[in-house]
């Protein structure tokens, strides 16, 4: 009896020790990048999962401690593949400001062209 005790006990200082770990860190800086995100959602929803599947074998607290390292690795690969895909939209948003622009200055150069070829 006491030991399952103990057990409930260590797996709720484990979530509670995550989470507030994974709260000061996010606090530590400024805004958490895609990978980051991906990788604290995975974290928890792997310690989540684990901790449930560690509390039907009776292992909650090695559950969720595996279970947020799994977590975390496919969070933050998955959070790094978005982030790539941030940086190469912004990217081609860039591109895309740059053409339109060139494409403005070229108008106006028309433009001014016709204006002298009217005049003569």
């Amino acid at each position: 009896m006491e030991t399952t005790m103990n057990m409930k006990w260590m797996s709720k200082a484990s979530i509670f020790l995550l989470a507030g770990t994974l709260f000061a860190a996010g606090c530590a800086g400024g805004p958490l990048s895609t990978r980051e995100k991906g990788a604290g959602v995975g974290a928890l929803g792997g310690a989540a999962a684990g901790g449930l599947i560690g509390a039907a074998v009776g292992h909650p607290g090695a559950g969720a401690a595996i279970g947020g390292g799994l977590g975390l690795g496919a969070g933050a690969l998955v959070g790094d593949q978005l982030q790539g895909h941030e940086n190469t939209n912004y990217r081609q948003q860039q591109q895309i400001n740059r053409n339109q622009a060139e494409i403005e200055r070229n108008r106006q150069d028309v433009q001014r062209l016709q204006r002298q070829q009217s005049e003569y």
